[in-house]
Protein backbone atom coordinates (compact mmCIF):
# COMPACT_ATOMS: atom_id res chain seq x y z
CA UNK A 1 0.00 0.00 0.00
CA UNK A 2 1.25 3.51 -0.76
CA UNK A 3 1.73 5.95 2.12
CA UNK A 4 -1.12 8.26 3.06
CA UNK A 5 0.86 11.28 1.87
CA UNK A 6 4.00 11.50 -0.22
CA UNK A 7 5.44 14.80 -1.40
CA UNK A 8 8.78 15.21 -3.14
CA UNK A 9 10.44 18.52 -3.95
CA UNK A 10 7.13 20.33 -3.39
CA UNK A 11 7.27 24.03 -4.27
CA UNK A 12 4.80 26.88 -4.21
CA UNK A 13 5.57 30.48 -5.04
CA UNK A 14 3.44 33.57 -4.47
CA UNK A 15 5.23 36.16 -6.53
CA UNK A 16 8.56 36.71 -4.78
CA UNK A 17 7.56 34.64 -1.73
CA UNK A 18 8.60 30.98 -1.63
CA UNK A 19 5.90 29.40 0.56
CA UNK A 20 7.10 25.82 -0.08
CA UNK A 21 10.73 25.30 -0.98
CA UNK A 22 11.43 21.71 -2.04
CA UNK A 23 9.47 20.04 0.75
CA UNK A 24 9.96 16.27 1.04
CA UNK A 25 7.61 14.44 3.41
CA UNK A 26 6.05 11.00 3.78
CA UNK A 27 3.16 10.24 6.12
CA UNK A 28 2.65 6.48 6.66
CA UNK A 29 -0.82 5.01 6.35
CA UNK A 30 -2.52 4.66 9.73
CA UNK A 31 -0.17 7.05 11.54
CA UNK A 32 -1.00 10.00 13.78
CA UNK A 33 1.32 12.58 12.26
CA UNK A 34 1.99 16.06 13.61
CA UNK A 35 3.02 19.06 11.53
CA UNK A 36 4.65 21.85 13.51
CA UNK A 37 6.14 25.13 12.41
CA UNK A 38 6.06 28.85 13.16
CA UNK A 39 3.53 31.15 11.51
CA UNK A 40 4.37 31.43 7.82
CA UNK A 41 6.29 28.14 7.73
CA UNK A 42 4.12 26.83 4.88
CA UNK A 43 1.78 24.50 6.78
CA UNK A 44 -1.46 25.93 5.37
CA UNK A 45 -0.06 26.05 1.84
CA UNK A 46 0.98 22.40 2.15
CA UNK A 47 -2.52 21.38 3.22
CA UNK A 48 -4.14 23.48 0.50
CA UNK A 49 -2.01 21.76 -2.13
CA UNK A 50 -3.20 18.36 -0.89
CA UNK A 51 -6.90 19.28 -0.99
CA UNK A 52 -6.77 21.13 -4.31
CA UNK A 53 -7.17 24.69 -3.11
CA UNK A 54 -3.71 25.67 -4.33
CA UNK A 55 -1.79 24.62 -7.43
CA UNK A 56 1.80 23.68 -6.71
CA UNK A 57 4.57 25.45 -8.59
CA UNK A 58 6.77 22.38 -8.74
CA UNK A 59 7.42 18.93 -7.32
CA UNK A 60 5.11 16.00 -6.77
CA UNK A 61 2.31 15.36 -4.26
CA UNK A 62 0.05 12.36 -3.88
CA UNK A 63 -2.51 11.01 -1.41
CA UNK A 64 -2.75 7.21 -1.17
CA UNK A 65 -1.04 7.02 -4.55
CA UNK A 66 -3.39 9.54 -6.22
CA UNK A 67 -1.66 12.57 -7.71
CA UNK A 68 -3.31 15.65 -6.21
CA UNK A 69 -3.75 17.21 -9.67
CA UNK A 70 -3.81 14.38 -12.21
CA UNK A 71 -5.96 12.15 -9.96
CA UNK A 72 -7.72 14.98 -8.15
CA UNK A 73 -11.01 13.20 -7.46
CA UNK A 74 -9.35 10.13 -5.96
CA UNK A 75 -7.09 12.24 -3.76
CA UNK A 76 -9.88 14.57 -2.62
CA UNK A 77 -12.35 11.78 -1.84
CA UNK A 78 -9.77 10.18 0.48
CA UNK A 79 -9.42 13.36 2.57
CA UNK A 80 -11.58 14.83 5.29
CA UNK A 81 -10.51 18.39 6.11
CA UNK A 82 -11.33 20.30 9.29
CA UNK A 83 -9.88 23.74 8.60
CA UNK A 84 -9.16 26.34 11.23
CA UNK A 85 -11.57 28.82 9.62
CA UNK A 86 -15.35 28.44 9.94
CA UNK A 87 -16.17 28.21 6.23
CA UNK A 88 -19.70 26.85 6.53
CA UNK A 89 -23.02 27.67 4.90
CA UNK A 90 -24.66 29.40 7.85
CA UNK A 91 -28.26 29.42 6.62
CA UNK A 92 -29.11 25.71 6.81
CA UNK A 93 -29.49 23.36 9.77
CA UNK A 94 -26.19 21.61 10.36
CA UNK A 95 -27.58 18.19 9.43
CA UNK A 96 -28.45 19.55 5.96
CA UNK A 97 -24.95 20.99 5.58
CA UNK A 98 -23.60 17.49 6.21
CA UNK A 99 -26.08 15.96 3.73
CA UNK A 100 -24.89 18.40 1.06
CA UNK A 101 -21.24 17.72 1.88
CA UNK A 102 -21.69 13.96 1.52
CA UNK A 103 -23.60 14.44 -1.73
CA UNK A 104 -20.75 16.38 -3.29
CA UNK A 105 -18.62 13.26 -2.83
CA UNK A 106 -21.12 10.92 -4.50
CA UNK A 107 -22.77 9.56 -1.35
CA UNK A 108 -26.41 8.59 -1.88
CA UNK A 109 -29.13 10.55 -0.09
CA UNK A 110 -29.99 7.66 2.23
CA UNK A 111 -26.36 7.03 3.14
CA UNK A 112 -25.72 10.75 3.53
CA UNK A 113 -28.48 11.03 6.14
CA UNK A 114 -27.09 8.04 8.01
CA UNK A 115 -23.52 9.32 7.90
CA UNK A 116 -24.57 12.78 9.03
CA UNK A 117 -26.29 11.33 12.08
CA UNK A 118 -23.27 9.17 12.90
CA UNK A 119 -20.84 12.06 12.56
CA UNK A 120 -22.92 14.36 14.78
CA UNK A 121 -23.28 11.66 17.41
CA UNK A 122 -19.56 10.98 17.33
CA UNK A 123 -18.67 14.58 18.12
CA UNK A 124 -21.47 14.95 20.67
CA UNK A 125 -23.83 17.46 19.02
CA UNK A 126 -26.54 15.22 17.53
CA UNK A 127 -29.15 17.02 19.65
CA UNK A 128 -28.25 20.23 17.74
CA UNK A 129 -28.85 18.68 14.31
CA UNK A 130 -31.71 21.06 13.45
CA UNK A 131 -29.84 24.19 14.57
CA UNK A 132 -28.17 26.59 12.14
CA UNK A 133 -24.40 26.85 12.36
CA UNK A 134 -24.53 30.51 13.43
CA UNK A 135 -26.55 29.60 16.49
CA UNK A 136 -23.98 27.12 17.84
CA UNK A 137 -21.54 28.04 20.58
CA UNK A 138 -17.86 28.36 19.71
CA UNK A 139 -17.07 24.90 21.08
CA UNK A 140 -19.96 23.32 19.19
CA UNK A 141 -18.77 24.97 16.00
CA UNK A 142 -15.39 23.27 16.47
CA UNK A 143 -17.15 19.95 16.98
CA UNK A 144 -19.21 20.52 13.83
CA UNK A 145 -16.10 21.22 11.73
CA UNK A 146 -14.82 17.79 12.76
CA UNK A 147 -18.20 16.20 11.98
CA UNK A 148 -18.16 17.73 8.49
CA UNK A 149 -14.72 16.27 7.87
CA UNK A 150 -15.94 12.84 9.00
CA UNK A 151 -19.18 12.64 7.01
CA UNK A 152 -17.42 11.31 3.89
CA UNK A 153 -15.72 8.53 5.92
CA UNK A 154 -12.20 9.65 4.89
CA UNK A 155 -9.08 7.53 5.01
CA UNK A 156 -7.02 10.65 5.78
CA UNK A 157 -8.27 13.21 8.28
CA UNK A 158 -6.50 16.60 8.15
CA UNK A 159 -6.97 18.75 11.25
CA UNK A 160 -5.71 22.31 10.99
CA UNK A 161 -5.54 23.75 14.52
CA UNK A 162 -8.64 21.76 15.60
CA UNK A 163 -8.56 22.93 19.23
CA UNK A 164 -7.66 26.59 18.67
CA UNK A 165 -9.50 28.79 21.13
CA UNK A 166 -11.40 26.01 22.92
CA UNK A 167 -11.45 25.30 26.64
CA UNK A 168 -9.48 22.50 28.26
CA UNK A 169 -12.48 20.18 28.65
CA UNK A 170 -13.44 20.41 24.97
CA UNK A 171 -9.82 19.98 23.93
CA UNK A 172 -9.62 16.70 25.80
CA UNK A 173 -12.98 15.58 24.37
CA UNK A 174 -11.72 16.21 20.84
CA UNK A 175 -8.46 14.42 21.64
CA UNK A 176 -10.47 11.35 22.64
CA UNK A 177 -12.52 11.42 19.43
CA UNK A 178 -9.56 11.72 17.08
CA UNK A 179 -7.50 9.16 19.02
CA UNK A 180 -10.35 6.66 18.64
CA UNK A 181 -10.49 7.40 14.91
CA UNK A 182 -6.77 6.74 14.59
CA UNK A 183 -7.12 3.50 16.55
CA UNK A 184 -9.76 2.45 14.01
CA UNK A 185 -7.29 2.95 11.14
CA UNK A 186 -7.82 6.55 10.01
CA UNK A 187 -4.59 8.35 9.18
CA UNK A 188 -4.46 11.74 10.89
CA UNK A 189 -2.42 14.79 9.94
CA UNK A 190 -2.52 17.38 12.72
CA UNK A 191 -1.22 20.92 12.66
CA UNK A 192 -1.13 22.63 16.03
CA UNK A 193 0.51 25.38 18.04
CA UNK A 194 -0.11 23.45 21.26
CA UNK A 195 3.13 21.54 21.74
CA UNK A 196 1.48 19.44 24.45
CA UNK A 197 -1.07 18.31 21.86
CA UNK A 198 1.60 17.02 19.48
CA UNK A 199 3.60 15.45 22.30
CA UNK A 200 0.58 13.63 23.66
CA UNK A 201 -1.11 12.49 20.44
CA UNK A 202 1.40 12.05 17.63
CA UNK A 203 3.45 9.01 16.62
CA UNK A 204 5.76 11.24 14.60
CA UNK A 205 6.23 14.96 14.25
CA UNK A 206 7.58 16.92 11.29
CA UNK A 207 8.92 20.40 11.94
CA UNK A 208 8.94 22.68 8.91
CA UNK A 209 10.24 26.21 8.56
CA UNK A 210 10.44 28.54 5.57
CA UNK A 211 8.73 25.93 3.42
CA UNK A 212 11.34 23.24 4.10
CA UNK A 213 11.48 20.19 6.34
CA UNK A 214 13.68 20.73 9.39
CA UNK A 215 13.33 17.27 10.89
CA UNK A 216 10.98 14.30 11.32
CA UNK A 217 11.08 12.23 14.50
CA UNK A 218 9.00 10.85 17.33
CA UNK A 219 8.32 13.30 20.19
CA UNK A 220 10.74 11.31 22.38
CA UNK A 221 13.46 11.45 19.74
CA UNK A 222 12.99 15.20 19.40
CA UNK A 223 13.28 15.82 23.12
CA UNK A 224 16.53 13.85 23.09
CA UNK A 225 17.94 16.52 20.79
CA UNK A 226 17.75 19.01 23.65
CA UNK A 227 19.74 19.25 26.88
CA UNK A 228 18.49 18.02 30.25
CA UNK A 229 19.58 19.67 33.47
CA UNK A 230 20.87 17.63 36.40
CA UNK A 231 21.05 19.64 39.63
CA UNK A 232 23.17 18.23 42.44
CA UNK A 233 22.63 19.82 45.86
CA UNK A 234 25.67 19.81 48.14
CA UNK A 235 26.06 20.05 51.92
CA UNK A 236 27.86 23.38 51.46
CA UNK A 237 28.37 26.00 48.74
CA UNK A 238 30.97 25.09 46.13
CA UNK A 239 34.02 27.37 45.95
CA UNK A 240 34.64 26.68 42.27
CA UNK A 241 33.17 24.89 39.29
CA UNK A 242 34.10 21.19 39.49
CA UNK A 243 35.77 19.52 36.53
CA UNK A 244 33.52 16.76 35.23
CA UNK A 245 34.89 14.49 32.51
CA UNK A 246 32.09 12.95 30.44
CA UNK A 247 31.47 13.48 26.72
CA UNK A 248 27.72 13.59 27.34
CA UNK A 249 28.08 16.68 29.53
CA UNK A 250 27.64 19.97 27.67
CA UNK A 251 28.25 22.40 30.52
CA UNK A 252 28.52 22.86 34.28
CA UNK A 253 27.50 25.88 36.38
CA UNK A 254 27.53 26.58 40.12
CA UNK A 255 24.89 28.47 42.09
CA UNK A 256 25.75 28.37 45.78
CA UNK A 257 25.29 24.80 47.00
CA UNK A 258 23.76 23.70 43.67
CA UNK A 259 25.79 22.31 40.79
CA UNK A 260 23.89 22.32 37.51
CA UNK A 261 25.00 19.85 34.87
CA UNK A 262 23.63 20.20 31.32
CA UNK A 263 23.70 16.92 29.43
CA UNK A 264 21.99 15.19 26.51
CA UNK A 265 20.53 12.60 28.91
CA UNK A 266 20.84 13.72 32.50
CA UNK A 267 19.64 10.46 34.05
CA UNK A 268 22.43 8.51 32.34
CA UNK A 269 25.22 10.74 33.68
CA UNK A 270 24.08 10.70 37.32
CA UNK A 271 26.40 7.86 38.46
CA UNK A 272 29.41 9.39 36.71
CA UNK A 273 28.74 12.88 38.07
CA UNK A 274 28.25 11.71 41.66
CA UNK A 275 31.42 9.61 41.60
CA UNK A 276 33.51 12.49 40.27
CA UNK A 277 32.07 14.99 42.75
CA UNK A 278 32.77 12.72 45.69
CA UNK A 279 36.30 12.09 44.40
CA UNK A 280 36.85 15.88 44.40
CA UNK A 281 35.72 16.21 48.01
CA UNK A 282 32.10 17.30 47.52
CA UNK A 283 29.22 15.79 49.49
CA UNK A 284 26.03 15.43 47.41
CA UNK A 285 22.80 15.48 49.43
CA UNK A 286 20.10 15.42 46.76
CA UNK A 287 19.59 15.54 42.98
CA UNK A 288 16.92 16.84 40.64
CA UNK A 289 16.51 16.19 36.91
CA UNK A 290 14.69 18.59 34.58
CA UNK A 291 13.95 17.07 31.18
CA UNK A 292 14.00 19.22 28.07
CA UNK A 293 10.56 19.79 26.54
CA UNK A 294 9.41 19.40 22.96
CA UNK A 295 8.56 23.09 23.02
CA UNK A 296 12.18 24.00 23.83
CA UNK A 297 13.45 21.79 21.01
CA UNK A 298 10.91 23.31 18.61
CA UNK A 299 11.98 26.85 19.50
CA UNK A 300 15.64 25.95 19.14
CA UNK A 301 15.17 24.30 15.72
CA UNK A 302 13.12 27.16 14.31
CA UNK A 303 14.92 30.08 15.93
CA UNK A 304 15.79 32.92 13.60
CA UNK A 305 18.82 35.14 14.23
CA UNK A 306 18.35 37.36 11.21
CA UNK A 307 15.72 40.10 10.88
CA UNK A 308 15.47 39.66 7.13
CA UNK A 309 14.42 36.04 7.59
CA UNK A 310 11.74 37.17 10.00
CA UNK A 311 10.51 39.61 7.36
CA UNK A 312 10.31 36.84 4.80
CA UNK A 313 8.34 34.73 7.25
CA UNK A 314 5.82 37.54 7.70
CA UNK A 315 5.35 37.73 3.93
CA UNK A 316 5.03 33.94 3.83
CA UNK A 317 2.37 34.09 6.52
CA UNK A 318 0.43 36.59 4.41
CA UNK A 319 0.72 34.25 1.45
CA UNK A 320 -0.60 31.35 3.55
CA UNK A 321 -3.54 33.46 4.69
CA UNK A 322 -4.27 34.48 1.09
CA UNK A 323 -4.23 30.85 0.02
CA UNK A 324 -6.57 29.96 2.87
CA UNK A 325 -8.92 32.71 1.73
CA UNK A 326 -9.06 31.23 -1.75
CA UNK A 327 -6.97 33.78 -3.68
CA UNK A 328 -4.99 31.20 -5.63
CA UNK A 329 -5.96 30.51 -9.20
CA UNK A 330 -7.23 27.02 -8.35
CA UNK A 331 -9.40 28.00 -5.40
CA UNK A 332 -12.04 25.40 -4.59
CA UNK A 333 -13.17 22.65 -2.25
CA UNK A 334 -14.10 23.65 1.29
CA UNK A 335 -12.93 27.25 1.36
CA UNK A 336 -14.01 30.86 1.53
CA UNK A 337 -13.84 33.32 -1.32
CA UNK A 338 -11.48 36.25 -1.67
CA UNK A 339 -13.96 38.61 -0.05
CA UNK A 340 -14.06 36.46 3.07
CA UNK A 341 -17.65 35.32 2.49
CA UNK A 342 -18.66 31.68 2.68
CA UNK A 343 -18.18 30.08 -0.71
CA UNK A 344 -20.70 27.71 -2.19
CA UNK A 345 -19.24 24.25 -1.79
CA UNK A 346 -20.97 23.03 -4.94
CA UNK A 347 -19.54 25.70 -7.19
CA UNK A 348 -16.13 25.43 -5.54
CA UNK A 349 -15.86 21.68 -6.08
CA UNK A 350 -17.02 22.04 -9.68
CA UNK A 351 -14.48 24.82 -10.25
CA UNK A 352 -11.58 22.82 -8.82
CA UNK A 353 -12.57 19.72 -10.77
CA UNK A 354 -12.69 21.74 -13.96
CA UNK A 355 -9.35 23.32 -13.17
CA UNK A 356 -7.74 19.98 -12.39
CA UNK A 357 -9.00 18.46 -15.64
CA UNK A 358 -7.36 21.11 -17.82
Amino acid sequence: MPPAIRVEGLEKEYGDVQALDGLDLTVPEGSFFGLLGPNGAGKTTFINVLVGLVRKTGGHAEVFGNDVEDDYQGARDAIGLAPQEFNVDRFFPIKEVLHHKAGYHGVSEADAEKRAAEALKRVGIYDKRDVRFDWLSGGMKRRFMLARALVTDPDLLILDEPTAGVDVELRHDLWEVITDLNDEGTTILLTTHYIEEAERLCDEVAIIDSGRKVTVATPDELTEKGSDTLTVYLDAPADETPALDDERIEGVTVEGDAIRVHATSASEVVPSVLRQLEAQGYTPLDIDIERTSLEEVFVDLTRRDDESTDGARAEDSTADDDASAGTDESNGGDDVNADGDTASETSDDERVTAEASR
